[in-house]
Formats: C-alpha cells, structure tokens, sequence
C-alpha cells in the first residue's frame, strides 16, 4: 500500500476528487475489492463514489503504476551507460505523463545503424558540438582538423556533412522540439484521404472519403475510425498535413542564432532533422494518439450501448413458446417452463415451400394447452415478420402475449461450448430457439452467455483496440450482473462468473457444489464451497440472492457484514425481520441516524432501509410490448414520409438504427434525431426504446433506409 499511496494526491488531482476518497478507494483496490463491492458496501470510505468515479481511479492508478515502472527501467537505462547526470534524473522524476518521460529518454535509447552513427563512428561528434554552440568564425576549417584524426574521412564537405547528420539526430531527439511540432500537428493538422485502389471490393464503402479533408482536431471519431479501416484495407491514403514552414521556423527559433557564422549549418541540420527525422515519427505518434482516443470513444459507446441491451426490462418467470423462424427449413419451436427449463421441441413448416399451415397452427394451438404458454416469443431474423403475423391470426383459448425478441447473437450461443454442454442431446436450432426465450424471460442471464463482440451493438468493434475493448465490456457485464443480482440456486456458471469476487474458478466450483449438495439453504453455506474463503465471501455475498431461505435478509441486498444492524432494526420495530421487510409504514416511524456506529454511518443505513422496504428489488424497468406496422413487411413497401413506429436496436456515435420491421435498419442521423443540436445521440434515445420515425430516404440497391425524428409525434 506504501508504493501506491504516492499516486493518490496526483490521481484526486487529475480527478477533482477528495484526496482521502481516492486514498481510501485505492487501498480498498490493492486489497482487492472490486469495484461493485467498493461502489455498493463501502460508501463511508469513498464519500458515495458511484462506479464510473471508482473505475476512474482504478485507471489512473494503472497508468500511474505504469509509468512509474517505465521511469525506473529508464533510470537504470541510463545510469548503465554512465550518463545520468543530477539534473537529469531530477527532469525524469518531475515528468507526469508517458510521452514526456520517453522524449527525455529519446537520446539515451539504443539504436539500429544511423547516419549520425556512422559519423559518430568516424569521430565526428565534437565537430558537431562545436557546430552546434554556432561560436566559431571558421567552421571549414576546424572540420579540416578532423581529416587528420580520421582516415575514413575525405573532405571538409564530408567531415561537415557527418556532423550534421549528428545534429539532425539531437534535434529530432530534443524533448522542446518534438513537444512544439507535436502540439502544431495536434491542434492544426488536417487529415487528408485520397483514393488508393478504386477497383478494391470494399471501394464503394469509403467512396465518400476518395478526396476527403478536415481538422485533425475536429473529425469524429467514428470518421477517423472509418478512414482509418479504408487505409488499413488498401482503399485509401492517409496523410496529415501542417504548415510546414511555420513549423520550421518555430525549430529554427530553438536551436539557431542569427548572425552565426555557423549558422547555415545549424539551418540546414533543424531541414534535414525536420523532413527526415521528426515529421515521420511525430506524424506516426499524432495517428496513434487520435486512433486511441476514437477507438476510446467508440469502446465507450459499445459499453453503453451494452448496458442498456443487458438491463432492458425482463419478462420474468412466465411459461414461454419461443420460435426460431425459417422458411425451408422450418421453423424450430421449444417449451420453457417459468425457470427457462426446456420442456419439449418441435418444427413446423408454416411457410412456402412446404406451406402446411394448417397443421402447424394446430401444434402451435395444441402445445400452448398443453403445457400452459403465457407468452410466445418470435426471433426477429428471416421469417420473422411472416411468423408473426401467422401467430398473431391464430385464435387462443386465452390471452396470449407475442413479442418479437433481437435474436442477434443467438446462433453464436447455440454454436459455443457453452451451449453443447447446457444441451448436450440436442441440435443448434433448439438451442437457438431456446436463446431466444430466454433472452426475452431475463435478457441478462442469458446474454452473458455471448461474447458481447456477438450481440451488435459496437460500432467499428473489429478495428478498435481489442484488448481495450474486452477490458470495458467485461467491466459493463460486470457491473450490469452485480446492479441486478444473482439467484445463488438458479444461475449459471457464466452468470455467477461475474458476480463481484468470483470469476471462472469459484463459479464452477459453486455449481459443483450446487450439483453435488443441493440448493443452498443460506449465503453462509458459501463459505463451504471449495477455495470460496473469506475474502471471496465478502466481497461476493451480498450480491448473491438465495429465494426462500431460512433468513429472509438472504434474499435481499443487504450484505451479512450488516445482519446485526439489520435485526437491531427490527427489535426496534418490535416485528420479526421477515415482517419488517416491505412494511415501509413501520420503516418511516424508525430515526435511521439511532442506528449509526463506527461500522455503519449515514450512507450504509439508508441502503439498509431502502432494501428492507423493497427487498431484492430489480432495477430494470418493466417489461413492455411493442408491435409493427402490419402493412410493411420489407423494404420495398417503404415511402418516403411515412411515419412508423420502431424500436432502436444501436446507438453510434453518428446516430442511431431502428428496427421498423423490414428486416434491415434504418439509420436516423445525429442531425436528425432531435429539433435541437446534440452533441451525443444518447441524450435523446437508449437501446430498445421504442421510437416513431418517419421515412426521409430508401436505397433498395444499397439496402439503406434514412429516417427522422424530428417533429414525429
């Protein structure tokens, strides 16, 4: 903890967060609290921070603890070549940030076989210092002194020539220099794309970029992102250009003296250092500074988007029929019991070829009495508006709720080793068709089965930095998983594997044990679990929910840690725990600020009892149905000015896509997702909302349809 504590002052700086927060978040981190567990249970230590702040900090003191082991390997870099001066190792101390720490580090880098290292070879470094202190009347002639020392020398010219290859490489290597023509790159670049191979397959995709400039600066990121991927792909050419003769001149103000008689040589080494040396490497730093901060946005908006796909509001335990729709090959059927068991699977051929509509409306009639069906949930893919509309003219005995599920992702999970090992005995289709029902019972239980890359929500997800980009999503399930809870008896192994202190290993070995012993009959029977110990049970329990257990607090969010705080309270009431929770007129008669100690203050007791007024609640909203305009069916019944509700399938950073039924999203454009200028689609729309849009556009050859909201009521 003494290592990391030097970064807390810096970090609540860089933040503008209270220094004795970020110090006490930081020694909750290096304990190995997570920040769900940090964010939920420890509220007094941190001042209340919610998670964005916590994994803020998480990350600055990653970057701070990098930076730190980078600045001692360069310190013993240098001090191994006996060349770390008093003064310089006070410079490499007093550097925050990674790009000035390696410009310091720049000139003592070991090198391939340069030019100034031939001439360094030949001896010519003091000339080139001489040169360089731009002091002497007659360079010629001290560069003749050289010729006596060296026989791999021929001339002056070559002598002088030598020297300034040595101090084209100072220059490129001064931290002053390449932190000026850093800054004109940064703040005045502009970032020009021509077309390199217009015969290319992908060509028409980049087509708008074939003679295409802006601001560095300026461009979004998912245009940079785009133009990044077309040069990748051999499409495009990329250059950034800048003024360079202003950039000259602001080197040139550095390192030359006017009136010098050495002068013309120092000019033409900052040219050479300049064009040869600096632009390349700056220009290649720029790009990967930019690249890094559109594939930070584009990661960004991928775990948004995530949240909101993993949070949308869950049907619940409700006995379900769900379809995988096909035309040829029929379309699958499954039974799910409440808990999403799978009952029974069957296939119907309603559709052309086979067209035996007829008898696959009686086995859909007979199926739904048979075992009960609440709800029948269709996938949205091919034949899935046909499926609809069949079962949506079938006559019920009852009521019966239809709803058409995203199945994006569906045939990943019914293809993965998860899938064959939940269903061993049977086929990708019934597990398909099973994906989907489940996914509409509770979205979050059955998505975390998917690498999110699957589900399609990302924008440039594949060109993106991919390290990065499983980092973020891995934290959104995770603070996605823990927002909601975890039923300890139903969940799965992939569920439980995100569970705050958990991971691979102990969600296994709770599932063998689960298997092995039965239903857990309370959170502390945890502790008996296999290499489940007690630091994995604190930071776990209270995110575990056990449904009818001897101690009604086990199936609520408070944690166990606070049992005792919990039962005061309900003495106090005089009522058992179990009818304390939900009597909220006997919570209010309660002062809250009677039960503070040193262990619960404020912030935890009124956790307390808000969880004991609603226990185990869901934060997801409630479950609502959407239906589409019967009318159109696909892209071709599409007009202009049409107005048609729909629901938003994925936000970008340029606008957002809405399913209106056809098969193939539309795209309403940031410019016309509201009557007001927004700078970010999500402040007007999230995933699944259902929207009205009205149609501004539609290429049937491309496949693509532009929609408004604007003024849509």
């Amino acid at each position: 903890m003494a290592e990391v504590a030097q970064f807390t002052p810096l970090i609540a700086h860089k933040l503008n967060l209270e220094h004795h927060a970020v110090r006490n978040v930081v020694q909750l981190l290096v304990e190995g609290a997570t920040i769900p567990f940090i964010a939920r249970y420890r509220k007094e230590m941190t001042g209340s921070l919610d998670e964005t702040k916590i994994l803020a900090i998480q990350q600055q003191l990653e970057k701070s603890e990098a930076l730190e082991k980078r600045r001692k390997s360069i310190l013993e870099s240098i001090a191994s070549q006996d060349k770390l001066t008093d003064e310089l190792a006070q410079r490499i101390a007093a550097v925050s940030d990674m790009q000035s720490l390696e410009d310091l580090y720049l000139p003592y880098k070991p090198k391939r076989r340069t030019r100034a290292t031939i001439a360094r070879e030949k001896g010519l470094e003091p000339l080139a210092a001489i040169l360089m202190k731009q002091e002497i009347n007659n360079p010629e002639s001290v560069a003749e002194r050289f010729l006596n020392k060296s026989k791999e020398l021929n001339s002056t010219d070559e002598a002088l020539a030598g020297a300034m290859d040595i101090m084209a490489e100072w220059i490129a290597e001064n931290s002053k220099a390449r932190k000026t023509v850093r800054e004109i790159f940064q703040h005045s670049a502009l970032i020009k794309s021509t077309v390199s191979d217009e015969s290319h397959q992908q060509a028409a995709v980049f087509q708008h970029y074939f003679d295409w400039s802006e601001p560095l600066d300026k461009a979004p990121s998912h245009r940079l992102l785009a133009i990044f991927r077309g040069e990748q792909q051999g499409v495009l050419k990329l250059k950034l250009d800048i003024d360079q003769e202003y950039c000259l001149s602001k080197l040139e103000h550095i390192f030359v003296r006017p009136s010098s008689t050495t002068q013309a040589y120092v000019q033409s080494a900052v040219k050479d250092s300049f064009r040869r040396l600096i632009i390349p490497s700056i220009e290649t730093e720029v790009r990967n500074y930019y690249k890094a901060k559109a594939d930070t946005k584009a990661i960004a908006v991928f775990a948004e988007n995530l949240k909101q796909l993993l949070l949308a509001p869950p049907l619940g335990s409700k006995r379900v029929l769900a379809i995988d729709p096909g035309f040829r090959t029929g379309c699958k059927l499954v039974v799910l019991d409440a808990q999403g068991k799978l009952e029974h699977n069957d296939t119907i051929y309603p559709h052309a070829p086979q067209s035996e509509t007829k008898q696959a409306i009686q086995k859909i009639k007979n199926l739904t009495n048979a075992y009960k069906t609440e709800v029948i949930a269709i996938g949205n893919g091919t034949a899935g508006r046909e499926t609809e509309d069949l079962i949506r003219n079938i006559r019920f005995d009852r009521d019966m709720t239809v709803v058409m599920v995203n199945e994006s992702g569906a045939s990943v999970y019914s293809a993965s080793a998860v899938a064959r090992e939940e269903f061993p005995d049977y086929d990708i289709t019934v597990r398909g068709a099973v994906s989907i029902g489940r996914r509409l019972m509770d979205p979050l239980a059955e998505l975390v089965k998917i690498d999110p890359k699957s589900i399609g929500v990302g924008q440039y997800q594949h060109d993106v930095d991919q390290k990065a980009l499983q980092q973020s999503l891995n934290q959104t399930v995770e603070s996605c998983v823990n927002a909601v809870g975890v039923e300890l008896n139903t969940a799965s192994e992939q569920l439980l594997t995100y569970v705050s202190g958990l991971g691979p290993q102990l969600a296994k070995a709770i599932i063998e044990y689960r298997h092995k012993n039965g239903a857990f009959k309370s959170r502390e029977e945890l502790k008996k679990v296999p290499r489940l110990g007690q630091k994995a049970f604190e930071q776990c329990a209270g995110f575990l929910r056990i449904r009818n257990a001897e101690n009604p607090l086990d199936a609520s969010a408070v944690h166990p840690e606070s049992y005792t705080i919990a039962e005061a309270i309900a003495r106090k009431a005089n009522l058992p725990i179990q009818e304390l929770m939900g009597n909220r007129k006997a919570l209010e008669q309660l002062d809250i600020k009677a039960f503070t100690n040193q262990h619960a203050g404020l912030e935890t007791l009124q956790d307390i009892f808000s969880e004991l007024e609603k226990p185990g609640r869901d934060p997801r909203d409630s479950f609502e149905t959407m239906t589409f305009d019967k009318k159109i069916r696909t892209i071709n019944d599409l007009r202009e000015g049409m107005e048609l509700q729909g629901i938003v399938t994925n936000i970008t950073a340029f606008g957002a896509f809405v399913d209106i039924g056809v098969h193939q999203d539309g795209l309403v454009h940031i410019s016309e997702l509201a009557n007001r200028y927004i700078k970010d689609p999500a402040e007007v729309v999230h995933l699944n909302q259902k929207v009205k849009v009205r149609i501004l556009a539609v290429d049937v050859l491309r496949k693509r349809i532009n929609l408004s909201m604007k003024a849509v009521l």
